[in-house]
């Protein structure tokens, strides 16, 4: 399996009007998709968001837990935080990766709703199995990244449902979740 790198969208997202905007960073997505992603063994978490002030607040975070006092104080949290990596744009993170690895990533998107080229997380984690390329795993905030720009890449995961009607799930609740789903334990094997 080749590696797999993940991607938090801030912009272009759309909010609950449909209208196409920049969603902010937040703290808590920092510290919990780091965790999960370094769990997952994920080679690197890039945070994507075009406004500088915005790069500047999640530098600042960044900082504290890799070389500040927060670094020395939980090692394990320096650890998650040592696969972040900031970007501007997708493309940013794609040239990274092209960088790194020789070759251009394939790219998956998630969505909460369905497209026409949504594939089953089955058919993805025996792309991702078998795939001989690395894997950008890419996840929007707000209400999901623009339609038009989701359309352009190679695959997007289907919805994740629970039992009822109700689905608008954290971001890094559906990270824990598809991550797990792709590239954890097949604890279904093992019955």
């Amino acid at each position: 399996m080749f590696p797999v790198y993940i991607g938090l969208v801030h912009h272009p997202i759309y909010n609950k009007n449909d209208e196409v905007i920049t969603t902010a960073i937040t703290n808590f997505d920092i510290h919990d998709i780091a965790r999960t992603a370094r769990t997952y063994d994920i080679k690197r978490y890039f945070i994507i968001h075009p406004l500088e002030s915005q790069a500047a607040l999640a530098k600042e975070v960044l900082t504290y837990w890799q070389d500040g006092f927060g670094g020395s104080y939980n090692p394990d949290r320096r650890e998650a935080f040592s696969i972040i990596e900031l970007t501007n744009d997708i493309e940013a993170a794609v040239t990274k990766i092209t960088e790194i690895e020789g070759e251009a990533p394939f790219i998956i998107t998630t969505d909460a709703r369905r497209y026409s080229n949504t594939v089953s997380y089955q058919h993805l984690r025996q792309v991702i199995e078998n795939e001989n390329r690395p894997c950008l795993l890419l996840f929007g905030t707000g209400w999901g990244i623009q339609k038009e720009v989701m359309e352009k890449f190679d695959y997007i995961l289907e919805p994740i449902y629970g039992p009822g009607d109700y689905n608008h799930l954290p971001v890094r609740a559906a990270v824990a979740i598809i991550l797990d789903r792709l590239l954890g334990e097949k604890w279904w094997l093992n019955g």
